[in-house]
């Protein structure tokens, strides 16, 4: 069990007065306790109680693995035969959770829940904004995890520009990547890697495109590094690019700065995410602005806080995200450039700082 954050979780619970969180299997319950089972139509979870107890409940099938990492705290175990709602309440009984209010984080199925409503007198409420709440401000550890992080994935660019070349595939540079993030001492973490007209897909799955001559390569991509994670966006060009796409990314490049500016110490969060949408709305192409202006990071690389119009929070030292604005012409090109910002006491420190100025490679 992850105890420096259990306790910081069973605060949250506490200044939210919600008596115990269900954890189903998921990132957050290998966060927590170490590990995480597959998932299945069964259910099972991990309960974390304010007062800092905690059990499990499961099929008999996951009976034996989870108790290995429960450190001798109560494990139920319940049949297929007699289902798993009698066991659930038996739980609840033992534990005096019967008439209390329980949250649930995001990958419990409804299914379940709604049962377990239905059977036990218990109140669930919504648990993922508690879970985000624990881990929202890094600790010095976590933040200094996260520069070398961001180090090594801006090192790796460097590298990629002096790779990358017409006739190679999308995975060629995936490979790269991952290769050189190893070379590194880091994990692999996500590498998008999406040329030419897949370029204005955000989120785009693929790798199969060849890499042309004049063509355009959005990398975001980023390493794992004792756990914590790093995100970085850049996009540059192969052989030529044309006087459209240089004032594309000019917009681009203003708004990811404005919203890098705008990022500090008690910033509004809808007001950071305006900073830099209104750049992007004044050349024409706010409606291709589709995603949020950028994601919290840390264990994973995407969790709290979201920056973005319907956040209303303000920015506190120690939250750390990312500011990635885009402009995406569909069936043509994409742009996007994305740095991880950490809120300091007196403003913001950049953890990216590849360059982000207009590159046009000829390998």
């Amino acid at each position: 069990m992850n105890l420096f954050y259990k306790d910081k979780l069973c605060e949250v619970l506490k200044n939210n007065n919600v008596d115990a969180i269900l954890i189903a299997p998921s990132e957050e319950l290998e966060f927590m306790l170490g590990h995480t089972t597959h998932i299945c139509e069964r259910f099972q979870a991990l309960f974390i109680k304010a007062t800092g107890e905690y059990f499990y409940v499961c099929n008999m099938l996951t009976f034996d693995e989870i108790s290995m990492y429960m450190d001798g705290n109560k494990v139920y175990g319940w049949y297929d035969k007699e289902g798993f709602l009698p066991t659930f309440k038996k739980a609840m009984e033992e534990n005096g959770l019967i008439g209390k209010t329980i949250g649930v984080n995001s990958t419990e199925r409804a299914c379940l829940v709604l049962d377990m409503m239905q059977n036990v007198d218990v109140k669930f409420v919504n648990g993922k904004p508690l879970l985000e709440r624990m881990r929202i401000h890094k600790t010095a550890e976590e933040i200094e995890n996260l520069r070398i992080a961001g180090k090594i994935t801006d090192d790796t660019y460097y590298e990629i520009l002096k790779y990358v070349k017409p006739g190679m595939s999308e995975k060629d540079v995936v490979d790269f990547i991952k290769a050189e993030f190893a070379k590194r001492g880091a994990d692999f973490g996500f590498a998008i890697v999406a040329t030419g007209e897949n370029a204005a897909l955000p989120h785009y799955a693929d790798d199969k495109r060849i890499i042309e001559e004049n063509d355009v390569v959005l990398c975001d991509f980023g390493c794992v590094y004792k756990g914590l994670c790093a995100d970085m966006t850049r996009t540059f060009f192969v052989g030529a690019v044309t006087d459209e796409q240089k004032k594309m990314y000019d917009y681009v490049l203003r708004s990811q700065c404005a919203g890098v500016d705008a990022a500090v110490n008690g910033a509004f969060v809808p007001d950071v995410d305006r900073a830099s949408r209104d750049i992007i709305d004044e050349s024409g192409y706010g409606p291709t602005f589709v995603t949020r202006l950028g994601h919290g990071i840390g264990y994973s690389v995407h969790e709290a806080p979201d920056i973005k119009q319907s956040n209303p929070i303000n920015l506190e030292p120690g939250m750390v995200f990312s500011i990635e604005p885009g402009i995406y012409r569909v069936g043509e090109f994409g742009i996007r450039i994305e740095d991880i910002v950490l809120v300091t006491e007196d403003g913001h420190e950049l953890l990216n700082n590849a360059t982000k100025e207009l590159i046009v490679v000829n390998n």
